[in-house]
């Protein structure tokens, strides 16, 4: 049994550890051996701790003898993205200039994943300063996607898609600031949570304190192969953490999920984007499978995500031109400096200070806007990008359309910028070849993104690991 244990969900894991059918020794040394097989084809994890997880491990096993379980996933085996600060080890963020930023103190995240007792098999891949929507760097090389090397595992939390995918780990963290949780999900044939601005903590100590668009914007979030794994973790994740600013209480939202139908707008073709055909198949067939549960389903305009999009390049743009772009200019590599290009050209300078506040202060008309829209219709069903997952690193090819890019990665790329959570759910999606759907809500709705993503998950079945490229 305990050779297939890197199948199970982090559910079916916390079960049996709690129960003590199984040990959390078991089930981090199948996550290891799975790891030891399949990372090598698809780089997913770059910074391996297997012996530090089994030490974790044999721990959690004795303080569950003696004092019970310390949180919903106690000795369940997880991946990090290695992007947010872990005692002792390198914060690199996928940059050269980074290798040797070693971690005085935990980030919030990792303060949360050790408390709650579940091993970190290793860390995830990302490029170079999480800022692309594809996932290669210098430092690391390149992950690719196990359904197909051909195609992209998504970002920045590409790695942490393609590890959920393959079966490394039940669970992957990864961060959220223009899509980089639910775009690597998609891509992968995963699930993926980005939740509400504010409910899981995300202090790195080590990093420069960001500037106040990326605090607004950013997320730590979740990516697995089941619902229930995303809603646990979540729990985990949003212990109270002092450092963080933001933070508010997550109360009951991620308490366990009811059968609530709700209306649900429908989204699925757009006149600001061009649409797939399999993308636009998906999101009926996740509307009938939503319907057929009791939802009342309709499709219906819904506020634009390519203004969202405009006002996320315009104000993120702009803080970047005066942050992290010098940075990536000095230490990025020629991916992410061309990636930083694509996301400037055509973005307005905003030189002054009342030009800058004017812009920050949009965003309330922006999410006003939305949350008006979620009175009646209480969740939004569309696209994750109108798109399919696209060839591996389109977004650094001379004959890019950069016009086009931003239209159809609107649906995800856009909606940080207001702070909405949003949850990928792989509808579509077979061995080979990933695809999924978006569930929106308004703030602090997430608790209804994963009633409604339940709903469709026991549509679709059981999410089983792909082997890498075997289709």
């Amino acid at each position: 049994m305990s050779n297939d244990l890197w199948q199970w969900t982090a559910a079916e894991l916390a079960a049996g550890i709690s129960s003590g059918r199984i040990s959390s020794v078991e089930a981090t040394e199948s996550a290891i051996a799975r790891m030891e097989a399949v990372n090598p084809a698809i780089n997913a994890v770059v910074d391996l701790m297997p012996e530090e997880a089994l030490a974790v491990a044999k721990t959690a096993d004795e303080v569950l003898r003696k004092h019970g379980a310390q949180g919903p996933l106690h000795g369940v085996p997880m991946t990090v993205k290695v992007n947010v600060d872990f005692k002792g080890r390198a914060n690199t963020n996928g940059v050269v200039a980074l290798k040797d930023n070693i971690s005085a103190q935990d980030s919030s995240t990792v303060a949360a994943v050790k408390a709650g007792m579940l091993p970190v098999i290793g860390r995830t891949n990302t490029p170079a300063y999480s800022m692309r929507a594809f996932t290669s760097n210098d430092l690391y090389g390149a992950t690719y996607n196990p359904h197909d090397k051909s195609i992209t595992c998504g970002g920045s939390s590409g790695g942490a898609g393609s590890a959920t995918a393959a079966g490394i780990g039940a669970i992957a963290h990864g961060n959220d600031i223009g899509g980089s949780v639910r775009h690597p999900a998609y891509c992968c044939g995963v699930y993926g949570l980005r939740p509400t601005s504010g409910l899981i903590p995300q202090t790195s100590p080590s990093m420069p304190e960001r500037k106040i668009v990326s605090q607004m914007m950013a997320v730590q979030g979740i990516l697995s192969r089941s619902v229930e794994d995303i809603r646990l973790a979540m729990q985990m994740m949003s212990r109270p953490d002092p450092n963080d600013i933001w933070q508010v209480p997550a109360g009951e939202i991620f308490g366990p999920l009811a059968h609530r139908p709700s209306k649900v707008a429908v989204l699925a073709e757009t006149d600001e984007s061009p649409a797939d055909p399999e993308v636009t198949a998906a999101i009926r067939q996740a509307a009938a499978m939503l319907a057929d549960a009791g939802y009342e389903v309709e499709e219906v305009p819904v506020p634009s995500f390519r203004e969202l999009v405009d006002h996320w390049r315009l104000i993120l743009g702009n803080e970047m031109r005066g942050g992290l772009g010098p940075l990536m200019v000095a230490n990025g590599d020629w991916k992410m400096k061309r990636m930083l290009e694509v996301q400037l050209e055509g973005v307005p300078v905003i030189d002054d200070r009342d030009g800058m506040l004017a812009a920050i202060a949009h965003r309330s008309v922006l999410l006003r806007k939305w949350q008006l829209f979620f009175e009646q219709w209480p969740l939004v069903l569309t696209a994750v990008c109108w798109a399919k997952p696209m060839i591996d690193d389109l977004d650094v090819s001379d004959d890019l359309d950069i016009d086009w890019f931003y239209n159809v990665c609107a649906p995800y790329m856009g909606t940080p910028t207001i702070g909405l959570p949003g949850l990928t759910v792989p509808v579509g999606a077979t061995p080979g070849k990933p695809m999924g759907v978006q569930l929106l809500a308004t703030r602090f709705a997430d608790r209804r993104l994963l009633e409604a993503g339940a709903v469709l998950e026991r549509a679709i079945g059981r999410l089983a690991p792909v082997d890498p490229f075997a289709a």
